[in-house]
């Protein structure tokens, strides 16, 4: 049987052959048995004195008393711990230069097609660099784009061999950059990207197989070999690898396989732990870098100032990410990518498992894991009888940094680890032997050391030095009483000690020893352990260690209450909520029986949460300008929650917000209407229900040619751009219509592609998605509504509107609303015609207006900006107060849940130390949906909280070493003009790392 087996192996190497033989046959037998080691199976599992039979490659036997074959090389590994060879999750190829074809995408950042092992190139410093730390083999990946490509599996061997060349397809949010014309530019447009090309996948698919049974009544489809690809990958189940940059990045990749029921794959970031519950849910695969972040550069009290306490936190506690996320029962796997260099994964991996990393379970995500997510898991992994021979040598165990990798095995081929490189051989030792003392001076790397032996004044050459692995060996002559002639010598070196004995010419041996100086403080052995802080929600300054709690009962006693409802003012008045919702406003109201919470109302004045209709806070992207019509795009995709200007405002009374895209194009992308849920994720933001709406842009802002450079770019132009994108939305709305009604076409005829672009303007001629539509200009105005009129649909709310006095009864014909600024005016040659009594004008013509800010400082005070209602124009003061509350509702369509206080609507309530139109009145609380999100008294509490944690992490980084890995910068100050221009602020932030 044997016999068997070793023929079937020659003749598999002899006839498996695909190159030309250049001269004759070699067969050089690649037989070895690698004996007296610590053998690692698998993770949890090994056999002490064991030995591993190879051949050709592949491992024959394991086990501590197995037979020798006669062909053998013997190898006695002297107890040496070996292990399967590791699998790094993520190496990226460079895929420069790629020539695009007919049957290619429209956008050249969609190339699913592309295969990664199709652009790997042999490198043999960064294989060496890989071998150094344990890998045998890499889960390769391309380079660029939004579906980047197929990832393969190439073994660290000089053939480079495949292994597998289509494990998964990987996709990246991908930002063009700055100054790019090509769309997608911004964030929001990568995710529509993102979407339409799995939709048009599906389409692709389905409109293939009806054109093969009815090419007759069909034209041709045009090929693409990219949604070809896409839609196999689909249909085959498989695995679409996300690569993300910080946790709300996983969340969306979550929520965009969730929509089109992926199996999700994240390269993670290291931020893991801070939604790890939200994550966990999801169940994804992570392959997990070990980027940690370095010392961040504090010696300066003034520069250390500007890292923000998250950044201060996540140098603490970003090396126990992966224990967490083991312990979440999370899958994952490592990579090297991210770090200075490959030679730093080792250290950083060591120091998570001093952290609380289990030694398997880190093992497991170095071999049986990627290995079995990988598809290997029958050939790779584990040290077994038919498995392939990629090992790693280790002098002892690999979680011991002193223990050096002697060499790894690819395929049964020996690599060996330059000698010593784990070791800190160059610098100075203090030497000691037979009562002398000395200085041993060494340079060089441990592959080509040389030195010198000082003892008193004598300074002595030493020879024929060699180290291998912790071993090194050199010759010196002292001629001294004790050691006349050549001294041979011999030693081991572990951590920062050198011991050993020295051999004179008469065969007497004396021991010695050495100690490196600054050896002994860089690799000293570090006594880690996990941090003692605890994650906040969203991490960082302000947040929260829980949801606030939503109290069953909270009764407010003896206030005013401005409901800015039929009501109006009620004084010394009492509100009873129940479950987070208002169940009763009356006088003298009962307390309840086991009553939670009791606000003692004297003196203090309760209003509606304030609503901000015109937002740009809390979205990492505003506008996707390389378009003109972009109504594809959706906020929501792109929302932040930890925006700190989230819980600014809730400090200012603001609960609900209108999330706009930005007004760069003429028809722009889908709003998203939130509740300041500080704390919650993106998901939980989101007003459940609020009517859906899109954003609309006239003026200056959209003909921008010198930034956009693109169509339009005269208000004429965008007249005409809008109309044409209705009329196409019109014919494309009949067809679907038209198709859905006759089964016999659904049967014979390719369908009308999806068109989320058209869906969402169809969605507006329905009447099912409220136009929200910046403008200033009347000219403009009466453009858009005479646009409106003709397609049959209305406009909800003009936003600005500064002209909007001048058509104030053609608006209130309409019907359509006015969101305007309450005395913001002249910052532009369109405004220049703007005054503060517009406002109060178009109110009086019988328009619905509110006040909003466009920015996230004066929604901080939109209470102020409600009170310049009644210093222009004279509004009353309930009317002043509804222009930041009870209108906006009505704008958004979310009245009967928020904007004042009437039984049985959302506890969204504000308590104000004094009359809420007085620049002298504090807000002291804010409540959302009946829990407190902010108080006076627990921004006290998290201020001193914060303070301290920061003061302890000053000293605690000042107190550490350098670990080697890459320093974070001190952010730098937002730009002031940053603000001024938000309409018009595309994903510069993103770029240089602001926003997540």
């Amino acid at each position: 049987m044997k016999k068997s087996i070793l023929l079937a192996i020659f003749a598999s190497g002899l006839f498996c052959q695909t190159a030309p033989l250049v001269d004759i046959l070699h067969i050089t037998p690649r037989v070895y048995v690698l004996s007296n080691a610590h053998v690692h199976t698998e993770p949890g599992k090994s056999i002490p004195q064991a030995s591993i039979v190879i051949r050709d490659g592949i491992i024959g036997e394991v086990g501590s008393k197995i037979a020798v074959p006669a062909d053998a090389t013997v190898l006695d590994m002297g107890g040496a711990h070996i292990y399967s060879g590791f699998i790094d999750g993520w190496v990226e190829v460079k895929t420069e230069a790629v020539q695009r074809t007919s049957r290619s995408h429209w956008n050249d950042l969609v190339h699913p097609e592309w295969v990664a092992s199709d652009y790997y190139t042999y490198d043999e410093g960064k294989v060496d660099d890989l071998h150094s730390q344990g890998f045998t083999q890499i889960h390769v990946v391309p380079d660029d784009g939004i579906f980047r490509g197929q990832s393969s599996i190439i073994d660290l061997n000089a053939k480079a061999s495949i292994t597998s060349p289509i494990v998964s397809q990987i996709m990246d949010y991908k930002i063009r950059e700055r100054g790019s014309s090509e769309y997608p530019r911004a964030l929001l447009g990568t995710i529509a990207v993102m979407r339409q090309t799995l939709y048009d996948s599906e389409w692709y698919a389905e409109s293939h197989a009806i054109y093969a049974k009815y090419p007759d009544k069909n034209e041709p489809i045009t090929e693409n070999v990219s949604l070809d690809v896409l839609g196999k990958a689909r249909a085959d189940k498989a695995p679409f690898f996300i690569r993300t940059e910080h946790e709300t990045a996983a969340s969306r990749a979550i929520a965009y396989a969730r929509e089109f029921e992926l199996k999700l794959w994240l390269l993670g970031s290291g931020y893991e732990y801070r939604r790890l519950s939200d994550i966990a849910k999801a169940n994804p695969f992570i392959v997990l870098p070990l980027n940690y972040p370095g010392k961040p550069d504090i010696s300066n009290p003034q520069r250390a100032l500007q890292y923000r306490i998250e950044q201060l936190k996540h140098w603490d506690m970003a090396p126990d990410n992966a224990q967490k996320l083991v312990k979440s029962g999370l899958s994952i796997a490592f990579t090297t990518e991210g770090l200075k260099s490959p030679k730093q994964f080792r250290k950083n991996l060591i120091l998570s498992v001093q952290r609380g990393l289990d030694e398997d379970a880190a093992l497991a995500a170095l071999t049986t894991t990627p290995a079995k997510r990988f598809g290997l898991s029958k050939t790779h992994g584990k040290i077994e009888t038919g498995y392939h021979a990629n090992l790693v040598v280790v002098d002892g165990s690999y979680f011991d940094e002193s223990n050096a990798i002697k060499s790894v095995w690819v395929k049964g081929n020996k690599y060996d680890i330059e000698p010593g490189s784990g070791l800190l051989l160059p610098g100075e030792w203090n030497f000691s032997m037979n009562g002398m003392s000395g200085l041993l001076k060494l340079k060089g790397k441990p592959s080509k050391l040389s030195g010198a032996l000082t003892i008193d004044t004598s300074v002595i050459d030493i020879k024929n030095l060699n180290v291998d692995g912790n071993q090194m060996t050199w010759t010196a002559k002292l001629d001294a009483e004790d050691f006349p002639g050549i001294t041979r010598y011999s030693g081991k070196v572990e951590n920062d000690t050198m011991l050993g004995f020295a051999t004179n010419s008469h065969g007497d041996k004396f021991p010695f020893e050495g100690t490196n100086f600054k050896a002994a403080e860089a690799n000293k052995i570090i006594k880690a352990s996990a941090s003692n802080l605890s994650v906040v929600y969203p991490e960082g300054a302000y947040g929260f260690g829980n949801t606030p709690d939503q109290p069953h009962s909270i009764l407010i006693d003896n206030a005013t209450i401005w409901t800015s409802g039929p009501q109006g003012i009620l004084k010394d008045w009492d509100m009873l909520i129940i479950d987070g919702k208002i169940s009763k406003i009356a006088r003298d109201i009962k307390i309840p029986a086991n009553n939670d919470v009791l606000i003692d109302g004297r003196g203090k004045f309760i209003t509606a949460g304030i609503i901000d209709a015109h937002s740009h806070t809390a979205a990492a992207s505003i506008n996707e300008s390389a378009q003109s019509v972009t109504s594809e795009v959706r906020i929501k995709d792109v929302l932040v929650p930890d925006d700190i200007s989230i819980y600014r405002q809730l400090a200012g009374g603001t609960t609900t917000i209108n999330v706009l895209h930005g007004s760069g194009n003429a028809i722009g992308g889908h709003n998203a209407v939130i509740k300041l849920r500080w704390g919650s994720n993106a998901q939980g933001l989101l007003l459940e229900g609020a009517a859906p709406g899109i954003k609309f842009a006239l003026g200056e802002n959209v003909k921008y040619d010198r930034y956009f450079k693109r169509y339009p770019q005269t208000r004429m132009g965008v007249e005409q751009i809008i109309r044409d994108a209705f009329t196409r939305a019109r014919d494309y709305d009949q067809n679907l219509k038209s198709y859905a009604k006759k089964s016999r076409w659904r049967k014979t005829l390719i369908p009308p592609r999806k068109d989320l672009e058209l869906d969402a303007l169809v969605e507006v001629l329905d009447g099912k998605r409220l136009v929200n539509a910046h403008a200033y200009q009347q000219d403009e105005i009466l453009m858009l509504l005479r646009v409106a009129e003709d397609f049959d649909f209305r406009v909800a709310k003009f936003e600005h509107v500064l002209e909007g006095y001048k058509v104030a009864e053609r608006l209130a014909e309409h019907g359509a609303g006015g969101s305007s600024f309450a005395d913001w005016w002249a910052y532009k040659f369109e405004t220049y015609d703007g005054i503060p009594y517009n406002g109060a004008l178009m109110h009086e013509a019988g328009v619905l207006v509110s006040f909003n800010s466009d920015d996230d400082e004066i929604a901080r005070r939109l209470n102020l900006e409600a009170a310049k209602g009644v210093k222009y124009g004279g509004m009353s003061e309930i009317d002043a107060l509804n222009m930041v509350t009870i209108n906006s509702a009505k704008q958004l369509k979310i009245d009967k849940w928020v904007g004042s206080l009437e039984e049985g609507k959302d506890a969204d309530f504000v308590v104000w130390s004094g009359h809420p139109l007085s620049t002298q009145s504090i807000c002291a609380e804010t409540w959302i949906d009946g829990r407190q999100y902010f108080s006076l008294q627990k921004d006290a509490e998290l201020r001193t909280r914060d303070r301290l944690i920061r003061q302890d992490l000053i000293q605690k980084i000042l107190d550490s070493e350098d670990d080697g890995n890459i320093a974070p910068e001190a952010p730098a100050p937002l730009s002031t003009n940053k603000d001024i221009i938000k309409c018009l602020w595309e994903d510069d932030m993103l770029r240089e790392g602001g926003l997540k």
